[in-house]
């Protein structure tokens, strides 16, 4: 318990703590190939990965971010989980090595996620947030598909782990630099995560610890938060100029979040089944030409939603309460379930995600207690913007990706704790110091 409350964690690995380590990326891996084996004949349904695919497969052919689907460019959703996909694209059949890059990816997320409890908390708490982060079933069940909650869980785990290295240590500026360009990265898979720059900046600037006297020895400069968000908002620029010069109506990072915010503030949502949810019903009902073009169509749906919104301010609040229900799984659980079948994930693998994330709720909090302030508050950056981006739209699995490597390395925390607890000496025992 003491090693979990030292502000500086030694980073020694012991031939023990390797071993198992590499035992639990090699259990990731192979739980990880068995989907992908299970997948890897099935075409692709109705639902954001057509998107994804098509896009880099026009990609892949030289023809950039040109509309897969419809003429003109293309900006349905951000840009680096298609250039990820790109160099598998141009195959005959792209789909199944598409889901093999994925695949990968989670992979590679779990070893990741290691080393950010390894960080925090010590090599136990990484063995067992390896571990867990193997067969959690909400990071495994996205890394078969072609969607990017497998690429965002992967930079928010970077970015973390860039982060919690910044206070203290030597060569802030450049780790700060680091820790905003993978922050942009992430955003450019989710614009929401671009949240995280502000948040991790605020974290690292507000001192940890005050001495009596009223001095600050932790205080750090404003440069080095600074060069997060800067560093953050110069890896999505391109992309946002490009966005700005391309379409009629002013686009920052994507035109699909009129379609989000219709589909989550509607009739369907406000009310029964769907309420705090999203309903692509609405969005369907919405009509259109089908030449519409795409900045118009979000600005259109846009107004859509706020009118719905504001013609029904009495239903505002209990709608927002089910949001925060439903990313809890406390409210419309089935609902979640039916929308996480319609997109590839196995009925069994989103219940069983379900109870997962029911049995580590404690873990994770007793988790984050354990960890001193400044570790603890960076962890939950990503549940913070979460939680903001839930409020505003809706609550949902994909919604809640961000934070579910969070939800493991802290219940990693925890169960090392705990480990260490049962099988530390007794006194009186007979073990020697």
């Amino acid at each position: 318990m003491t090693l979990l409350n030292t502000p500086h964690v030694s980073n020694h690995v012991s031939a023990t703590h390797r071993r198992w380590f590499l035992a639990a990326v090699t259990l990731a891996a192979a739980v990880r190939f068995v989907m992908l084996a299970s997948k890897w004949r099935d075409g692709l349904l109705l639902n954001d990965s057509l998107w994804y695919s098509g896009q880099a497969s026009q990609l892949a052919r030289g023809r950039g971010f040109a509309g897969p689907f419809v003429s003109g460019p293309s900006a349905e959703h951000g840009p680096l989980t298609p250039l990820l996909l790109a160099p598998v694209s141009g195959l005959d059949n792209p789909v199944p090595w598409q889901r093999l890059v994925m695949t990968l990816i989670g992979i590679i997320t779990v070893a990741l996620i290691g080393l950010l409890a390894a960080r925090v908390a010590g090599w136990t708490a990484a063995v067992f947030a390896t571990l867990l982060a193997a067969v959690y079933p909400n990071l495994w069940m996205n890394d078969s598909l072609v969607m990017s909650e497998s690429v965002a869980a992967l930079m928010v785990t970077g970015a973390l782990l860039v982060a919690v290295s910044i206070p203290g240590g030597r060569h802030q500026s450049v780790r700060g630099l680091w820790c905003g360009a993978l922050v942009g990265l992430a955003a450019l898979t989710r614009s929401e995560l671009l949240l995280l720059a502000p948040l991790i900046a605020v974290v690292i600037w507000v001192p940890d610890e005050r001495r009596t006297d009223g001095s600050d020895p932790s205080r750090q400069v404003l440069r080095t938060p600074l060069l997060v968000v800067v560093a953050a908002l110069v890896v999505v620029s391109p992309w946002v100029v490009r966005n700005l010069l391309s379409f009629e109506r002013p686009v920052v990072m994507t035109t699909n979040d009129g379609a989000t915010l219709l589909g989550a503030n509607c009739a369907d949502s406000y009310a029964g089944a769907d309420i705090g949810g999203w309903s692509l019903f609405c969005v369907l009902d919405a009509g259109g030409r089908p030449d519409e073009e795409p900045s118009v169509r979000s600005e259109r749906y846009r107004s859509l939603a706020v009118d719905h919104a504001t013609d029904h301010p009495g239903r505002v609040p209990l709608v927002v309460a089910a949001r925060i229900g439903r990313g809890l799984d406390l409210v419309g659980v089935e609902n979640l379930v039916v929308a996480d079948v319609g997109e590839e994930r196995y009925r069994w693998a989103s219940w069983s995600g379900v109870v997962a994330w029911w049995l580590l709720v404690i873990p994770m909090i007793v988790g984050a207690r354990m960890l001193t302030r400044r570790p603890r508050l960076i962890l939950l950056t990503p549940v913070v913007s979460v939680f903001i981006t839930t409020v505003c739209f809706y609550g949902g699995h994909r919604i809640r990706s961000p934070l579910e490597p969070v939800v493991v390395v802290l219940s990693g925390v925890a169960m090392a704790a705990w480990f260490q607890r049962l099988t530390r000496p007794r006194p009186g025992s007979g073990a020697t110091a």
